[in-house]
C-alpha cells in the first residue's frame, strides 16, 4: 500500500519544490535549501538511564517553528504526503546526521494506531524513514513495533497527561529482531519525548542494545 502511495505521489508531484512549490527537478530548490541551511541545528544529545530515558541519544535538525512548523503540519494534516521526499532530502544532505544514522543496525518509524493511520492515509514517519533506509541502505521495519492503543493526540494534552497517554500503547511483535541490536527510532517532532521514550522502553525490554532518536524538529 505504501509503495502504491509513493508511486502516485511521484506521478502527481514529480517536479515541485516541497517548500515553495516552484517547478523544480529536485524535491527542494536551491534557494529554499540555502535558506533552510541557515536554520539547521543538527543538535545531538546523549542521555543516561537515571534521567528516566530509555534511549541513549537523540539528534534533530530544526527548532519546531516558522516554515518548518508550517510544513510539518501540512505534511501531517493537510494531505501533503509528497513532502516526505523533501524532509528526507533535508536529513540526507547533512553529513553529521548521516554519520549518526550509520551507527545503527535498523531503522524503526514511530508507529500510528491503525485507526489514525486509516484516517490520515499514511504514517508520516514511515514514509520518510523508508526513504532514508532506501538511500543509506539501513534495514527498515514498520511492522514489528506496533501501536495497540488508540491514544489521544499528544498535542491536545498537558505535560503530565502526555506521559500517561502513551503508557503501554506499543508492543513488539518479535523480540528476536531487536535483541542485541542498535535501533534508530524516527519521528517527525520531539516535544516532551514521552512518545519516543515509551517506544524505547518497549525496545529496551525486548533486548535492544542501543537506541537512538532522530527527528526533523524539536519543540
Amino acid at each position: 500500500m505504501e509503495n502504491l502511495l509513493e508511486r502516485i505521489l511521484q506521478f502527481f508531484y514529480p517536479n515541485v519544490c516541497g517548500i515553495c512549490g516552484k517547478i523544480e527537478k529536485e524535491t527542494i530548490c536551491k534557494q529554499c535549501q540555502r535558506q533552510l541551511e541557515t536554520q539547521i541545528i543538527a543538535k545531538r544529545k546523549s542521555y543516561i538511564i537515571r534521567e528516566g530515558r530509555y534511549f541513549d541519544e537523540q539528534i534533530y535538525l530544526f527548532q519546531y517553528k516558522d516554515m518548518i512548523r508550517m510544513k510539518i503540519l501540512s505534511y501531517k494534516f493537510n494531505n501533503q504526503a509528497y513532502l516526505y521526499q523533501t524532509f528526507a532530502k533535508l536529513i540526507l544532505n547533512q553529513e553529521k546526521i548521516c554519520k549518526f544514522i550509520s551507527k545503527y543496525e535498523m531503522l524503526y518509524p514511530v508507529p500510528l494506531h491503525k485507526i489514525r493511520r486509516r484516517q490520515r492515509g499514511y504514517n508520516q514517519s514511515e514514509l520518510i524513514g523508508k526513504e532514508i533506509s532506501r538511500k543509506l541502505g539501513i534495514p527498515f521495519s514498520s511492522k514489528n513495533l506496533v501501536k495497540i492503543k488508540n491514544s489521544k493526540k499528544q498535542s491536545s494534552l498537558n505535560k503530565e497527561n502526555r506521559k500517561k497517554n502513551v503508557e503501554n500503547a506499543y508492543v513488539i511483535k518479535d523480540g528476536s529482531q531487536v535483541k542485541n541490536k542498535k535501533i534508530l527510532l524516527f519521528d517527525d517532532i520531539y516535544t516532551t519525548g514521552n512518545t519516543v521514550n515509551e517506544c524505547s522502553r518497549i525496545l529496551r525490554e525486548a533486548g535492544a542494545e542501543q537506541i537512538g532518536i532522530l527527528t526533523i524538529a524539536k519543540d
